[in-house]
């Protein structure tokens, strides 16, 4: 299907991730809202989440995240040549994101921050990837980075429940004889009003629609994505969805009839994290040996906008 493998293969090197130190249990937030374990646990899978204090930052999360997935590709900061940064929780209006890891790691390439809030993980992998494909980079780190927290009304227990901080990244390059990305980007002609935030928060969010188009996306762009690579859901080593909510990715599951243990998922113990909850995940797959070399992964995002976004990559 691909004609030249050698000139377009892109494959993920290393990954890594940070989340802050101390967990915040759903025990722990019934202590001040009107809400329990049990009732968190039955409408979102999520039974804590990490919550960064003052002195952590979205580019403090970001710069270990990416510190740790270099390490792993054994790939030093001199030799990144581009740095993308999805976030939508900066410290500042400029400089972005991406300037500030690129200075504390010492990384000499462009860096820029791109928002696409939760599928903004996999914009990003996708602008990355076809950057490489076209010869212009060659070794690129990617993070998703987001504290969620400084956004959340911590009175509203319908968004306070879901969201935690964290970061992730991944450091793709182009691998001769690898898989060749395959990207599909989209956003819905409304429904911006359905999840959105001022610049210092707090967050609004229609539960119901936003939980039906999670759903929707996943159902409607997974049997599509296989059948445009002409591939089986055996070729898939896992899926990798946005982590925002457990009984999206049971109905979405239920309703393709691709089991749910091709699903990996990690909402559980880190809540919503926003653009960095696809590489926290990918990291984990990665650590517990649910992903191995040559792997070929699903990964697929959704959220504010409303937009979406599928990555089909290899892990190297």
């Amino acid at each position: 299907m691909y004609a030249n493998l050698d000139q377009y293969g892109v494959a993920i090197t290393g990954a890594g991730f940070c989340v802050p130190p101390s967990p915040l249990s759903n025990y722990d937030l019934s202590l001040s809202l009107e809400t329990s374990d049990e009732w968190i646990r039955q409408r979102t899978g999520i039974r804590q989440r990490y919550i960064a204090g003052e002195s952590m930052s979205t580019s403090g999360l970001a710069e270990t995240a990416a510190a740790n997935a270099l390490s792993r590709a054994r790939l030093s900061p001199e030799a990144i040549d581009l740095l993308i940064v999805a976030t939508s929780t900066p410290e500042y209006a400029f400089p972005s994101t991406a300037a500030l890891v690129k200075q504390k790691l010492k990384i000499n390439a462009p860096a820029f921050d791109l928002s696409a809030a939760c599928s903004g993980f996999v914009y990003a992998l996708s602008v990355g990837s076809q950057l490489i494909q076209s010869g212009a980079y060659k070794n690129i780190l990617i993070i998703g980075a987001d504290k969620m927290s400084k956004i959340v009304d911590w009175q509203d227990r319908n968004t306070a429940v879901l969201f935690g901080d964290g970061a992730g990244a991944v450091v793709l390059q182009s691998q001769p004889g690898a898989f060749p990305c395959f990207s599909l980007l989209g956003s819905e002609d409304g429904g911006a009003e359905l999840l959105q935030s001022p610049v210092a928060g707090p967050i609004s969010m229609n539960g119901r629609e936003v939980f039906k188009f999670g759903v929707r996306i996943l159902e409607t762009l997974l049997p599509k994505v296989l059948n445009d690579l002409n591939l089986t859901i055996d070729d898939i080593a896992l899926i990798i969805p946005h982590q925002a909510n457990m009984r999206i990715i049971e109905h979405a599951a239920e309703r393709t009839n691709i089991p749910l243990h091709k699903f990996f998922t990690n909402m559980e113990r880190y809540g919503n994290t926003s653009a960095a909850s696809i590489p926290i995940a990918l990291t984990e797959a990665l650590d517990q040996k649910c992903l191995h070399s040559g792997d070929i992964v699903i990964l697929i995002g959704f959220g504010a906008g409303l937009t979406w976004g599928v990555q089909v990559v290899q892990i190297a």
